[in-house]
């Protein structure tokens, strides 16, 4: 049997395309009734060119699916949500760090960056919140570099300050910091109006 890859025809003697009625030779295959598993890749149906582009056409790979396995089938994460049980005899557990030799502590120092910066955050957004910031307020508040603390009198200096740094008129010309203006006056437009500085 010769496999033409780019055009995807088996050329067999004797294989019949399997439409009704149909004498040409069956040389392109479609899946068939059975699909692949672990078992093996499946049935396949033989057709000719013509009605192999039919049942292509008419091809519903979700055909029979909920709507609920339609949506987690087109999920770029689609089969690793759904861990198998290979190394069963190692229980629930995957290896532990203190099981491997650091001698260089880079494991343990990475944790320790990762853990630090965590709680960094964590304090940062309680603080946040105590000052009565919302997420948008506070991603306003450091693209304008000032701190949660800030009040009305702060935001007005700090974005006129940054204004005159970033506009064109007094740069002389340069556009190279638009970008950079449009975010100022978006965070400060957000601020503006935000309940804390109101």
């Amino acid at each position: 049997m010769r496999h033409d890859r780019f055009h995807g025809r088996f050329e067999h003697e004797g294989r019949q395309c399997e439409a009704p009625g149909c004498v040409e030779a069956g040389e392109f295959r479609a899946p068939g009734s059975r699909g692949s598993s672990f078992d093996g890749p499946g049935d396949w149906r033989w057709f000719c060119l013509e009605h192999v582009r039919a049942f292509n056409a008419g091809y519903d790979f979700f055909e029979g699916m909920s709507a609920e396995e339609i949506l987690d089938a087109q999920s770029p994460v689609f089969g690793w949500r759904h861990t198998a049980k290979v190394y069963s005899g190692m229980g629930n557990d995957g290896p532990r760090w203190a099981d491997f030799d650091d001698p260089l502590d880079a494991i343990s120092a990475r944790a320790k960056n990762i853990r630090g910066e965590r709680e960094r955050q964590w304090q940062q957004e309680a603080e946040a919140r105590q000052r009565g910031l919302e997420p948008g307020d506070r991603r306003a508040l450091d693209e304008l570099g000032l701190g949660y603390e800030s009040d009305r009198r702060a935001l007005r200096r700090r974005y006129s300050e940054l204004v005159r740094r970033y506009h064109p008129d007094r740069n002389g010309g340069d556009r190279s910091n638009e970008e950079r203006l449009q975010r100022v006056v978006d965070a400060y437009q957000h601020l503006r109006k935000a309940r804390r500085f109101a």
